[in-house]
């Protein structure tokens, strides 16, 4: 009667918390009375009680992470006494649950909560689809215990026939995390309990066939790599003891080569070939130098690991997060790599990883100045698809057998540096980095670059034949990329078969960016210092990037990073200076001295190469990225001096012809402009390019040789802030050039802030990064006319016309 009203009458009970733990109704479970908190609550509870007939109760509440649960269970203090460890302890047994409600005062130390019952019945007799799922409830748990050797608490579940109880027993499974127990006590619904007991009891059993079937092929594994050594050991001792009752060990080495080539996982072609050698190892004598040539080449062959294949990691995000943590900018190869990787992804996926004989290899040429991360860059391709990586060093490579390898005929020969470093990478699909392919050369010896069409071919090097292996090898699951610094210096057959990648230098901003997060940890390392002794900031490396270095790379900010931390380290072991030590960009001329690349915006006007009429500013692409080109214009006294054009500069065919254009376009077209062409006629005209010493070619350098000519002509100096790009015709037309993004850069690190650029190169400007962008005022022209309004300075006396085009 008492338990009936307890289901309508709000329950007055002190509050015991369980962290990280739950009790459902039906267990009974020991508690330590060294808690204080559950001391409490007992001592609370037996207060509540006092001398009364009735247990003590309580309320069992789980504690999840400090925030109590909205259902307990109502348990009742069975027994006071001692643990098996001798502590104190009390016998809590689950009565039902308990929905609760505010808090409430009672006696003792303890929290007290008001509640309500919550537990759900179900009428007699049960349902038949209930009795379905009570059945295989049992059969679950009967298996589970049968599985653990517990036959007695077999015996103990098949007894009960009360669903909620059933439910309820399954809190005693060790299995049961605290979230799926405390699911289950917030479940008051009988059925919808045991079907959550259920399913949760079916997951586990999955687990645990998924677990021993696992076990059981690893075991089965071992038994059998065991069976197979004894076998074998056996085999080596019987073959022993037949050549020692021959008398002789004729044979053994070649029965060493026949087992392993039996043994070994190999093609069909390439083991058909590998016995006929072996068959001809048996025959020839150990005196006839054949034999040794034929041992080395089954070693070689047996060393390829032919049917060895790396798992890609298709984690398409997490490429891509490897490839920014190692490489700032470089967005085109990023791209690149993350296009070709998802690609691949979805051919395996639709089971095209292999289609008419080939894979879904790559070959792309990175293309760049030094400096800029080529190499490295290949690195962190290789980390990004969990392949192994192998560097091939291509720069002097002359003979055509180091590509191709040698014929076996020849002492000494050896397969390509291709065949090898598929042997050194241990797998068929390694990423292969070609460094420097631009400097492969070519002599009575033969082509490399021609034996490498071949390799670089995905329609052909799925059977390219080594000329020492004379077998098939696949190299169309092989990831190649090549660098260069020179695009033309790469054979047009071979960079046809390449996609091309540029890699056009870092901006300031993203030098900064490489040396904070990669230049710097390395070399503090390598100096001996730590992060906590010597702080860089980011002035200094700025004034670094773009006062004391102007590249396109950051090989020598490197070294400047490197100086500056050995000159710290000096001195903190002379006694000089103490650490730990900050370093600002004002100390940077105390350690290292002058900046030795102070852009011309920042000198003197008076010192500026563009201060006095007849010097121009233009922009040039170079082996080392782009660059700054000063040009120079005089006209030679008429009484001492012959009429005529004199180029000075070590200058190209291409740009020679450039400067005649812009001279004859002036003479022609000089009246027009308001400038006196008759000193054109009468006197010779002189055009110097400096840094002698350097070969200059290229058809990008015509309006600024007019600019010169124009502003000498004038009297009108060039403005100090431009700089300029672009071919010119007879007519005064700005014909358009290459190599945008690289002249804009260099613009960008000498401190120009205007450039003009021909209008037909206006689509190139989306490949310049954006804050470069920013920081340059560009104007695309068509008309030499407007490139002299844009250029020259205001005539004296009068203010500066505006520009009639600007982008």
């Amino acid at each position: 009667m008492a338990a009936e009203s307890d289901a309508f009458t709000p329950l007055a009970l002190p509050v015991l918390p369980l962290d990280d733990e739950v009790v459902l109704p039906g267990m009974v479970v020991p508690l330590d009375l060294n808690d204080a908190e559950v001391r409490a609550a007992v001592e609370a509870a037996q207060a509540a009680a006092g001398g009364g007939s009735g247990k003590p109760r309580l309320l069992l509440v789980p504690r999840v992470d400090g925030a109590y649960a909205a259902t307990g269970v109502l348990g009742t203090v069975e027994q006071v006494g001692r643990l098996a460890d001798g502590d104190p302890g009390a016998l809590i047994r689950g009565r039902g649950r308990v929905r609760i409600g505010a808090g409430t005062t009672g006696p003792g130390a303890a929290l007290w909560v008001e509640g309500t019952r919550a537990d759900e019945s179900l009428p007699e007799p049960l349902p038949g689809q209930v009795a379905e799922l009570v059945t295989e409830y049992k059969a679950l748990v009967t298996a589970w215990l049968r599985k653990r050797g517990a036959w007695q608490v077999v015996d103990r579940v098949q007894a009960i026939e009360d669903v909620s109880a059933l439910a309820d027993n399954s809190g005693y499974s060790p299995f049961l995390t605290t979230e799926q127990k405390l699911a289950l006590l917030e479940t008051a619904d009988p059925v919808a309990r045991l079907r959550l007991a259920t399913q949760q009891l079916r997951d586990h059993l999955a687990e645990q066939d998924v677990a021993e079937t696992i076990a059981k092929d690893v075991q089965e594994g071992v038994d059998k790599q065991q069976r197979e050594f004894l076998l074998r050991r056996q085999l080596d001792a019987v073959r022993k003891e037949l050549r020692d009752l021959n008398g002789d060990g004729e044979g053994e080495e070649s029965d060493d080569h026949r087992a392993r080539v039996e043994a070994a996982d190999l093609p069909a072609h390439v083991r058909e070939a590998a016995l006929k050698e072996v068959a001809k190892l048996e025959r020839s004598s150990d005196q006839t130098p054949e034999g040794s040539w034929i041992r080395t080449w089954l070693d070689t062959v047996l060393e390829i690991p032919w049917n060895e294949r790396t798992e890609d990691a298709y984690d398409i995000r997490g490429a891509r997060a490897v490839l920014d943590a190692e490489h700032a900018g470089l967005e085109d190869v990023k791209e690149r790599i993350t296009e070709y990787l998802a690609v691949r992804k979805r051919r395996g996926d639709r089971g095209l990883g292999v289609v008419g004989g080939r894979r879904g290899g790559a070959v792309l040429a990175l293309v760049g100045p030094p400096g800029v991360g080529k190499t490295s860059l290949g690195e962190s391709v290789a980390h990004a698809m969990g392949r192994a990586f192998v560097r091939v060093a291509l720069g002097g490579v002359r003979d055509e057998a180091e590509i191709r390898g040698h014929r076996r005929t020849y002492v000494g020969a050896l397969p390509g540096r291709i065949v090898r470093a598929v042997k050194e990478a241990g797998s068929m699909n390694p990423v292969v980095l070609l460094d420097e392919i631009d400097k492969v050369g070519s002599d009575f010896r033969g082509d490399p670059a021609a034996a490498l069409l071949e390799v670089l071919d995905p329609a052909q090097n799925h059977t390219f034949r080594d000329h020492y292996l004379e077998v098939e090898l696949d190299l169309s699951d092989v990831v190649f990329l090549a660098t260069a610094n020179v695009l033309e210096a790469i054979p047009e057959a071979l960079l046809d078969r390449m996609e091309l990648v540029r890699l056009d230098g870092y901006t300031e901003d993203e030098k900064v960016v490489i040396a904070r997060d990669h230049l710097l940890p390395r070399q503090l390392e390598r100096a001996g210092l730590g992060a906590d002794e010597v702080t860089v900031e980011e002035d200094a490396l700025r004034r670094l990037a773009g006062e004391y270095t102007r590249e396109a790379g950051v090989r020598t900010l490197e070294r400047h990073l490197a100086r500056l931390l050995r000159k710290v380290a000096a001195q903190h072991e002379l006694g000089e200076a103490e650490l730990p030590r900050t370093i600002t960009g004002a100390g940077l001329r105390e350690l290292i001295g002058r900046p030795h690349h102070v852009p011309e915006s920042a000198q003197d006007p008076a010192e500026r190469r563009t201060s006095v009429p007849g010097v121009a500013t233009g922009l040039a692409v170079t082996g080392a990225g782009g660059d700054v080109l000063y040009v120079e214009a005089s006209l030679a006294d008429p009484e001492t001096g012959a009429a005529g054009l004199t180029l000075t500069g070590q200058l190209g065919d291409v740009m020679k012809e450039s400067a005649r254009i812009a001279l004859g376009y002036l003479r022609s077209r000089g009246a027009e402009l308001e400038l006196p062409v008759a000193d054109l006629k009468d006197r010779g005209v002189h055009i110097h390019f400096p840094a002698g010493a350097v070969p200059k070619d290229g058809p990008s350098a015509g309006i600024t040789m007019i600019t010169a000519l124009a502003s000498l002509l004038s009297g009108r100096p060039v403005r100090t802030d431009v700089a300029m790009t672009g071919e010119v015709s007879l007519t005064g037309r700005v014909l358009p050039i290459g190599g945008v993004k690289q002249k804009l850069l260099a613009a960008h690190r000498a401190g120009v802030t205007t450039v003009i650029i021909p209008k037909r190169n206006e689509p190139d400007l989306d490949d310049v990064p954006a804050q470069v962008l920013a920081a340059l005022e560009i104007h695309a022209v068509t008309d030499v006319r407007q490139v002299l309004e844009l250029a020259l300075a205001p005539a004296a006396g009068a203010g500066r016309r505006e520009a009639p085009l600007a982008a």
